[in-house]
Parts: structure tokens; C-alpha cells; sequence
């Protein structure tokens, strides 16, 4: 009786087809999709295996491409795994679609994009690309208040940093589903808000699908809207689910009820307070495993209908993401270590979302977003900030926390400003590249195999081209003040007016205040 009324109970998402399929490599082929987390390993290598059941704190697309122009699309979840001769794949919710278009990456992306997520001229808020961000987590942690907020602005605009877009993070509301200002902690939030307005800013407030279980919030929800997913378990009871920040229930979005209440709210901060838009967090894909909903969903679709709430709200932001490819999303690189090696993962993740239809993208916070590494001022690698600043400013978005004035030397500092100020020089070029993007579906940053197909480019993963014009080869390792470059065919003129004629490897100097930046100047 047990086994019955646990099969009974179980998700549909558990008792999906179990479909798989089994290709041989050609000889040279390199595969990449699925799991942005995982950019930084692909392409595949013999003993890559990924369940993308589960997304590790970053976008999913069910979505495969090789340089050899073939792809692989599932609607549904799937488990692969790379061996020296073939890629497995099994446990598809739906049946696979398998085909070739063209013989490159980009021929397979594009068609991909075409089929499976066509863009239709979505995007996120122009501002979000051509001036950079700021977010108030490492400079306030949990502390979020008025005070410190307007402190932190006025500092922006003091040293002399473009302003842009201003994140205020989590804390500042009084519960977790009791979106209202703390009012010991703002006293006066439209006045904040329209001061910051004043001195140039936008403002975007963190937000999660989470409700506290023991606020008023809550008690209305389940009551009166019957809002939250439920546990198997006890069906009549709504699920205590544990994030990062405790035990709360969780929105569950196929109810219209949920929907209206949610989007009530975050239409409500924009008309009171004057909010511009919102970080969405959470959605990761692990909080709905067992759950019960008012429509039956996988784990990955309720994630999905997270996502689909941020398109209202042109100023976004989403990290975990499940087949929103094509559409107007930001979508955040996970939280980076502030590490070299995490900085060295920038690039790979970047790429990747763009080849899986993610183009408008934004790398995790200017140093990483681990606020323990920034308590211990005199510990700090400030060449790191530095480099980070670097490889942001060519991106479509930057994204700065940690206040670079307060960590950093003049020489520093100098060198972190002046790569702020490049990203907002060249904003409208970046906004022109993502206009097209929201269009043709191209990737707006792009991998030299992407753009220079048969070349052998596969394994590059330390230079991007921003469009086909411009390419990008910052300096990733501690104390380096000189990098090889590959430079793909064509003529290339450096930062230094000096014309280079492709393809080649090149030694180019990178002191402290230099990023090497290549500019195509055709056959």
C-alpha cells in the first residue's frame, strides 16, 4: 500500500519517458552545451558525464553543438556523458532531436536558435549594457540601509566612476515574501529613490520566489491563495524548503494566484517607491525536487515560469535559468570565488551562454562575490580587482560590488576607473551588437571558433571577440605583464595602432593599465 501511494504521489516530472541515444564522434569534434557551470570543462573531454536534472547554481539549456555543424535537442531534461568514441545520452523526458546544419558551431548554433529558441527582438534595459552596474552586497552584506546606500552612490559619482545601474541586495525588506522597506533601516525609501535618480542612477531591488513561514505574508498565502508548493508527504501542507538563507515556503507559479500575488508586489515597489526593475534570485532547479504544484511541472519548468515573471520588467537579472534562450533575460554568471582561477572561468561561461542562447549576459560581481575575501584590507590581491575590471569592461555588462576606492591603492584604482570608463566609451557599441543579438539570436560576446571556424580555435578559452570586429585578450595570471595571442586570419590592429597580419601567435605587452584589444581590419 506504501510503494502505490508513493508512486501515486510522485511528480510527473519522475515518471517522464526515459528516451537515449548514442553518437559516434568524428574525428575532431568538439561538443559544448548544457550546463553553463560547467563551461569552463568543454569542450567535452573523454569522461565528462552532467545529470541537467540538476543546474549548479547557473543557467540550463538541453542543448548540445558540435564544430562539426551537429546538434542535439531535447524538450525535456537528459543525462550525457563523453567518451573517446562516442556521446551517450539517456534519460530524455522527451525524444531527441539530432541533426547536422552546415558543418561549424556557428552553422549548428544558428540553426539551433532558429528551431528551438527563435529570438524575436527581446532585451533587457539599454542601460543595463552601456554603463556599469553596482550592487550593494559586498559593501553592506546583510546590512542593507539608506544611510550606507546614498554613502555608496555619492562615492560612485566622487571618484569619478560612471553612473548606472544601482543594485540594492537582499535584507533590505522587512521578511522574505514582506516586500516592504525595513523602516528603521530606510526611513524615507522614495526619497532615497529619487535622489539616486537625481545623481544619474537606476535602482533594482533583490527579490526571491521564497516566504518566510512565520510572517503575515504566509499565513495569507496559504490561506487564502493556496500559493505554495506542497509536500508529497502531506499534501495539505505547504513544503519547507531549505535555501541558503533558512527554511521557507516556496511560490509555486503554476497557480495564477501565486503569479498575480507575486507580480502584485513587484508592481507595487515600482509605483510607490519608483523602483526600475529587480534581481531575481534563487529558482535553482533543487527546490522544487519533490514537490507537489497545482499543475504538475518538472523541477526545470517551475524554474522556467520564475524566469518568464522577470520578462515584465525590462531592468533583470536571473542566475539560474531553465529554455529561456532568445529572450529578453539577463542572465548572471553563478558567484565567483575571488580567485584567479574563478577569474579564468569568466570567458568560457560568457561564451557559452551566448551559445546557448543566453547573449545578454553579465559576469558575477568585479572580483567575485565572496564578501569574506574583502574584510582583511591588507590581504587583498589588488592586481586581481584590477584584472577583473579588465576582462568586465569588453563585456555586455559589468558589475561592480566591492567598492574599488576603498580596497585599492592610486596605481590601482587609477587603472580600475580607467577600464570603467572604457566600458561606458564603447556602451554604444555594445548596445548596437546586442540590438542585432535580440534579432539574429548571435551570441554578443563570441569564441574565435564560433567566429573563425576550421582553424583549430577549439580549445582558446583565454581571448572573446566582442561582435566580428573587435577582439579581446586580457591578462588572466597573477604578476603577468606581457601574453601570447592568437590571431585568427585577416589583419589585426592593437591598441597600439600597430597592424598585425593573421593567422599567427603573437607576444604583446600588458603592463598593469593595458588590455590588449585587437581590432579587425579585413583580409
Amino acid at each position: 500500500m506504501r510503494l502505490f501511494i508513493f508512486f501515486f504521489l510522485l511528480p510527473a516530472w519522475v515518471m517522464a519517458q526515459n528516451y537515449s541515444e548514442r553518437l559516434a564522434l568524428e574525428k575532431g569534434e568538439a561538443w559544448w552545451g548544457g550546463r553553463i557551470k560547467e563551461a569552463a570543462q568543454m569542450p567535452f573531454q573523454p569522461g565528462y558525464e552532467v545529470d541537467l536534472n540538476f543546474n549548479n547554481a547557473n543557467q540550463v539549456q538541453p542543448l548540445l553543438i558540435s564544430n562539426k555543424g551537429r546538434y542535439i535537442w531535447n524538450e525535456g531534461s537528459f543525462r550525457f556523458k563523453m567518451t573517446k568514441d562516442e556521446l551517450i545520452l539517456e534519460g530524455g523526458e522527451q525524444p531527441f532531436v539530432v541533426g547536422r546544419s552546415g558543418e561549424s558551431l556557428r552553422s549548428a548554433y544558428q540553426y539551433a536558435a532558429r528551431t528551438f529558441f527563435p529570438f524575436q527582438g527581446e532585451m533587457p534595459h539599454p542601460r543595463l549594457f552601456n554603463v556599469p552596474q553596482y550592487n550593494s552586497w559586498i559593501e553592506l552584506i546583510y546590512n542593507q540601509n539608506q544611510a550606507d546606500i546614498m554613502n555608496y552612490a555619492r562615492s560612485i559619482v566622487r571618484e569619478g566612476f560612471p553612473t548606472g545601474v544601482l543594485m540594492i541586495d537582499d535584507n533590505w525588506q522587512i521578511d522574505y515574501g514582506d516586500w516592504n522597506f525595513k523602516p528603521d533601516r530606510f526611513p524615507d525609501p522614495k526619497g532615497m529613490v529619487d535622489s539616486l535618480h537625481q545623481m544619474g542612477f537606476e535602482v533594482m531591488l533583490w527579490v526571491c520566489p521564497f516566504v518566510s513561514p512565520d510572517s503575515e505574508t504566509f499565513r495569507y498565502l496559504y490561506e487564502q491563495k493556496d500559493a505554495f508548493l506542497k509536500d508529497p508527504a502531506r499534501p495539505e501542507e505547504a513544503k519547507m524548503v531549505r535555501w541558503w538563507n533558512g527554511f521557507s515556503a516556496l511560490l509555486d507559479f503554476t497557480n495564477p494566484a501565486a503569479v498575480t500575488w507575486f507580480k502584485g508586489e513587484l508592481t507595487r515597489l515600482q509605483e510607490t517607491y519608483g523602483i526600475d526593475g529587480f534581481k531575481l534570485d534563487a529558482g535553482d532547479f533543487p527546490f522544487y525536487h519533490d514537490c507537489l504544484s497545482h499543475k504538475k511541472a518538472s523541477p526545470q519548468e517551475h524554474s522556467r515560469l520564475y524566469a518568464a515573471l522577470g520578462l515584465d520588467y525590462p531592468l533583470n537579472e536571473y542566475r539560474a535559468c531553465w529554455k529561456m534562450g532568445g529572450r529578453g533575460l539577463v542572465q548572471r554568471l553563478a558567484d565567483k570565488n575571488f580567485s584567479w582561477e574563478d577569474l579564468q572561468q569568466l570567458i568560457p561561461g560568457i561564451t557559452l551562454q551566448g551559445l546557448m542562447g543566453y547573449p545578454f549576459a553579465c559576469p558575477d560581481m568585479i572580483g567575485g562575490g565572496e564578501y569574506r575575501s574583502f574584510l582583511a584590507l591588507d590581504s587583498i590581491d589588488q592586481e586581481l580587482i584590477v584584472r577583473s575590471t579588465q576582462v568586465h569592461a569588453y563585456m555586455p555588462m559589468m558589475q561592480f560590488s566591492v567598492a574599488p576606492w576603498r580596497v585599492l591603492d592610486a596605481k590601482h584604482l587609477a587603472a580600475c576607473l580607467e577600464a570603467a570608463k572604457v566600458h561606458a566609451q564603447i556602451g554604444q557599441h555594445i548596445l548596437d551588437i546586442a540590438r542585432e543579438s535580440s534579432k539574429s539570436g548571435e551570441p554578443i560576446v563570441r569564441t574565435l571558433d564560433y567566429a573563425f571556424p576550421g582553424e583549430g580555435y577549439e580549445e582558446v578559452k583565454d581571448q572573446f571577440l566582442l561582435g566580428y570586429n573587435m577582439m579581446i585578450a586580457p591578462v588572466l595570471e597573477s604578476g603577468a605583464r606581457s601574453r601570447k595571442v592568437q590571431l585568427p586570419p585577416g589583419k589585426w590592429w592593437d591598441h597600439t595602432g600597430r597592424l598585425h597580419q593573421g593567422p599567427q601567435q603573437i607576444e604583446v605587452d600588458a603592463p598593469l593599465d593595458v588590455i590588449p584589444v585587437f581590432r579587425y581590419g579585413g583580409q
